[in-house]
């Protein structure tokens, strides 16, 4: 009989191999995903003030400047875009009391020619200076008055405009008797502020929606208002087929709202749902294959000494990961924020399938690394795990099974938000007890396998056959990152073009006409919020709105197209925020209410 070696066959070696090929991969995707999430999902334009002259005097002129860098290959549209579905390029002071802003400066845009677009966009390079003139009272007191601004963006390249961002600054003027004194500004700041446009203070446009002359209809104050008189049938947003479309539009007509699997329920019921909900995430293709690594980090098969150290450690895991659920929940409700931003940038998720790559490969003993002093200090030599590394783990594994569990998690919170703003401040624990049920089978495990069966070819069958699963939860990431990149490739003015078909179908872009209309005609209304960066947006335009099923269904509504360009400001942030919007695009079915006298 021929005996074969069986390599590292101890759980400790295991447990050294991932715990040091987690660590290295979690140090990669840290520096990874936040440097490259910060370039591919919102390039973000490095932005440096200046003041021209050191010290003002009262009465006394300066100019302010903001040199702006992108990275090479970037532009921003101008100040004043050819394309009106585009987002201009628009400088603010906020000038305090004593300053005065007399003119803007915007540098002389340059014709960038696209391909599809019907004449050359105005843009500025992807270095450039803007500035103001401001003028210092006669009456003010010597001494620093700061004057805040803010740059308002969008970046593109040959193919794609991102989402846009708003950057804040400030400058400093010194102010102080005596003749002016020349500042350190450096002479190409001062020289691009020479050769600029002068703009009037107030003449920079606003967010445009396209295909009407007619006001935007984001910038009507009174649209908030108008829409207290209607009552909203349904939401729903992302892509959704044409059979799934017409049946959420047969729904909304019908009045009957999709239910959450917690609306409705008693408070009992709601906590052993969500706590059963937590429990049942462990089964999920993000956690089961982390079961073996992560027993064996804790401590389970090692020289643990005790059953009671075992169920320590355990719970030091599951306790972080509760605590993890619990925290995110709370900020998200306290702030009003939307869950799962880091679980869509594509970045993160290749990150995660890198991880779980170098994981498999430790499982199949390709990696062999060791820094398994990390896991043991001075108080724990010759017992495995620690109660921090334990911690640790636990933290990480609740992020690192963002993508399975987004859904569930993202149920209990906006079921917890709807709560906590209708007063139930207990809303807040929802999060937490979602995490404490995942958390359950932790401390049972830590105790339960403080002691293996002996050491033989069986665990080498076990490890790889783990490490196969790993592999497959490795192409699901991959899959999720390459989907969230493809979904990031889309031409902005295709999607505009495509809401012009729509327009010219009998869509309409102002959303205060659009209300009026179905008052006076008492029809449903459809409102479809996109922007010029959302490829749901066109593939919806191309696909679902395209289907004759669909035009029937819609053909009673009066079908409203609202641009939400900048989800972050206003007034965009409010509609979404009315209709619980978590992303574009975001479809809403609304209904006139009866007049008084008609109830």
């Amino acid at each position: 009989m021929t005996s074969f070696p069986v390599p590292s066959p101890r759980l400790g070696d295991l447990s050294r191999r991932a715990a040091t090929a987690l660590l290295t991969a979690l140090v990669c995707l840290a520096a990874a995903a936040t440097a490259a999430d910060a370039q591919m999902r919102r390039p973000k334009a490095e932005v440096t003030p200046h003041v021209e002259a050191a010290r003002v005097p009262p009465g006394g002129t300066t100019r302010l400047a903001l040199a702006v860098s992108l990275p090479e290959g970037l532009h921003v549209q101008s100040d004043a875009p050819r394309d009106p579905s585009l987002i201009a390029t628009v400088l603010s002071v906020d000038a305090p009391a004593g300053v005065e802003v007399r003119q803007l400066i915007y540098p002389t845009p340059v014709d960038f020619v696209q391909e599809g677009q019907p004449q050359p966009l105005a843009v500025f390079d992807h270095a450039f200076v803007v500035g103001a003139e401001v003028a210092v009272a006669a009456g003010a007191a010597a001494g620093p008055i700061v004057v805040p601004g803010r740059l308002r963006y969008q970046a593109c390249d040959d193919k794609i405009c991102f989402a846009p961002q708003t950057a804040t600054v400030s400058w400093t003027i010194e102010v102080a008797p005596g003749a002016p004194a020349a500042g350190t500004t450096p002479a190409p700041v001062l020289a691009a502020l020479d050769a600029g446009r002068r703009v009037a203070p107030g003449a920079a446009p606003g967010p445009r929606s396209i295909g009407r002359s007619a006001p935007s209809v984001t910038s009507d104050a009174d649209v908030l208002k108008t829409l207290d008189r209607f009552t909203v049938q349904g939401t729903t947003g992302g892509y959704l087929s044409a059979a799934d479309f017409t049946r959420f539009i047969e729904d909304a007509g019908r009045g009957v709202r999709q239910q959450g699997l917690l609306e409705g329920k008693g408070p009992i019921a709601i906590l052993v749902i969500v706590l059963l909900g937590g429990l049942a995430l462990n089964l999920t293709p993000c956690v089961l294959p982390m079961v073996p690594i992560n027993l064996a980090i804790i401590g389970a098969g090692a020289q643990a000494g005790s059953r009671r150290r075992g169920f320590l450690l355990g719970s030091a895991y599951g306790a972080a990961m509760a605590l993890v659920y619990g925290v995110l929940g709370l900020v998200v409700i306290l702030t009003a924020g939307t869950f799962g931003t880091l679980n869509a940038s594509p970045w993160f998720n290749l990150g995660i399938a890198i991880l779980f790559v170098v994981l498999a490969l430790a499982m199949f003993d390709v990696i062999l690394i060791d820094f398994s002093n990390l896991a043991q200090g001075p108080s724990t030599q010759g017992r495995r795990g620690s109660m921090l590394l334990a911690f640790t783990m636990g933290a990480v594994a609740a992020l690192l099974a963002g993508a399975c569990v987004a859904p569930v998690v993202i149920q209990v919170i906006l079921f917890a938000s709807s709560l906590y703003a209708g007063g139930t401040t207990l809303a807040l624990a929802l999060p937490f007890v979602l995490g404490l049920g995942m958390a359950l089978p932790w401390p049972l495990a830590g105790a339960g396998m403080a002691a293996l069966p002996r050491p033989g070819a069986w665990m080498v069958r076990v490890k790889q056959a783990m490490g196969v699963l790993i592999l497959v939860t490795a192409a699901y990431y991959a899959h999720l990152a390459w989907t969230l990149f493809d979904n990031r490739r889309v031409e902005a003015g295709a999607v505009a073009r495509s809401v012009e078909e729509k327009l010219k179908g009998g869509w309409t872009a102002s959303l205060a006409e659009g209300l009026a209309q179905a008052e006076r005609e008492n029809k449903p209304v459809l409102i479809d919020f996109w922007a010029t960066w959302c490829k749901n947006c066109l593939t919806m335009d191309a696909t679902t709105f395209e289907d004759a099923g669909v035009k029937a269904a819609l053909a009673s509504y009066v079908k409203i197209k609202v641009q939400a360009e900048d989800p972050d400001a206003e007034p965009a942030r409010s509609l979404l925020s009315r209709f619980d919007s978590i992303g574009l695009p975001t479809y809403v079915v609304l209904r006139p209410a009866p007049a008084r006298g008609d109830r």
